[in-house]
């Protein structure tokens, strides 16, 4: 099973204030233990919503809109993407993060067997799969 481990963004981090050396130092070391285990697939920190934009959609058109945006606690300062046997697990792992007075989400991923009923054919799922493995390819390229 794969989950996204969403972290929200707050005032500091709105503000592109960097995390303290304390917490990317233990942060570094969290995310080995991940790599390590097996569970941790992508992570990145997100630049503030002030470097950013959302791009609204209303039939054909289309209206970009500029950030910053005013509700920090709807918006994400990064994310994990892990594979574990379970969201407990998923669970018990988060528990282990080195935050304080913050509020992470955990979802989980949609696997493209989960779509059969909707492509009975499977030709959508093969797609999905023939994409997925071409990304793969990249990003092994892109690391070499």
């Amino acid at each position: 099973m794969r989950f996204m481990v969403i972290v929200k963004a707050d005032k500091e981090s709105e503000a592109g204030v960097m995390p303290s050396e304390k917490l990317l130092t233990e942060m570094g070391k969290f995310n080995e233990e991940l790599v390590k285990a097996g569970v941790m697939l992508a992570g990145e920190g997100l630049q503030p919503s002030s470097k950013g934009v959302r791009v609204r959609f209303n039939g054909a058109k289309r209206t970009v809109i500029d950030g910053p945006f005013a509700e920090t606690k709807e918006l994400v300062a990064g994310f994990w993407l892990w594979q574990v046997k379970s969201k407990e697990e998923a669970i018990e792992w988060l528990k282990r993060a080195p935050f304080d007075n913050t509020e992470v989400e955990i979802r989980q991923v949609f696997e493209t067997e989960e779509f059969a009923a909707s492509d009975p054919s499977g030709q959508l799922r093969e797609q999905e799969n023939r994409l997925r493995a071409q990304v793969e390819e990249l990003n092994k390229a892109a690391k070499r």
